[in-house]
């Protein structure tokens, strides 16, 4: 897989996110606020590419249902990560099926990605996803790639957190989120990756 291990950024952001957790879970508001600050920006990318414009609203239920659980919650800072993305996914697809529809494809914000150094092809792939068109091709992802690549990236998820959000096998989380990338490589013209046509966000394999 070609995101390799987490960046030293991610995992100090993660310890500081531990400890607010830890605190907020003892009544101290001030610290909710900055385990929410240190959250919401991955969390509003992903849901803005299941639900496209309605990524607030749904944002906005998810930490409804975050704060009045938070006191269940046991594990640390990437625990959090994983525990909140999948809160903020049941509320996704919650709202889809009350409208009636697949996830769709949509433009991903350019300042939600803080991407690691290029080492391969992949990495070469996700550094080039500085641009907004570059961020639409995540949008043309198939629905599987997609959400692997959205949680790996945006979220910044390890593959278990991200297999256990999507309630798949670590496995074939790996599998979507290459392919993904390996696409996105091939589309962003990096490395001269080779691979089927572009499939949209709504359809799954």
């Amino acid at each position: 897989m070609g995101l390799g291990g987490e960046p030293r950024r991610v995992q100090a952001r993660d310890a500081e996110l531990g400890a607010a957790v830890a605190r907020a879970q003892e009544g101290d508001e001030t610290a909710f606020a900055v385990a929410y600050r240190i959250v919401q920006p991955g969390l509003l990318g992903y849901l803005r590419g299941i639900v496209g414009d309605d990524a607030e609203d749904v944002a906005s239920d998810a930490w409804l249902e975050i704060a009045r659980d938070l006191g269940r919650f046991r594990g640390d800072g990437a625990g959090f990560r994983g525990w909140t993305a999948t809160i903020a996914r049941h509320r996704a697809l919650d709202h889809l099926r009350r409208l009636k529809v697949r996830p769709r494809a949509t433009v991903l914000e350019q300042d939600l990605l803080e991407l690691p150094g290029a080492h391969n092809t992949h990495d070469q792939a996700l550094e080039s996803l500085s641009t907004q068109d570059a961020l639409r091709l995540v949008a043309g992802l198939p629905r599987d790639q997609a959400e692997a690549v959205l949680l790996r990236v945006v979220v910044g998820l390890d593959g278990p957190a991200a297999a256990r959000v999507l309630g798949k096998r670590p496995g074939a989380v790996r599998t979507a989120a290459h392919r993904g990338l390996k696409r996105l490589a091939q589309q962003l013209g990096v490395g001269g990756v080779t691979d089927e046509g572009p499939r949209t966000l709504g359809e799954s394999r």
